[in-house]
């Protein structure tokens, strides 16, 4: 079976990024919000989210 990156549907905050991301590597959602936040603080995250946001789609 083939794995593919969606947003998530139950686990979202905003737009279903870090939890789909979570969903995808088999982990728990706010460990990859955490990561998420630290990398935004460095200037980086901000722009990714919305990128993901736009490109990834969202998960039936």
């Amino acid at each position: 079976m083939e794995r593919r990156l969606y947003r998530s549907r139950s686990q979202r905050m905003l737009g279903g990024v870090c939890g789909g991301l979570a969903e995808y590597l088999n982990t728990d959602p706010t460990v990859i919000r955490l990561l998420w936040v630290f990398f935004a603080l460095l200037g980086a995250g901000f722009i990714a989210y919305f990128i993901a946001w736009v490109i990834v789609p969202e998960g039936v």
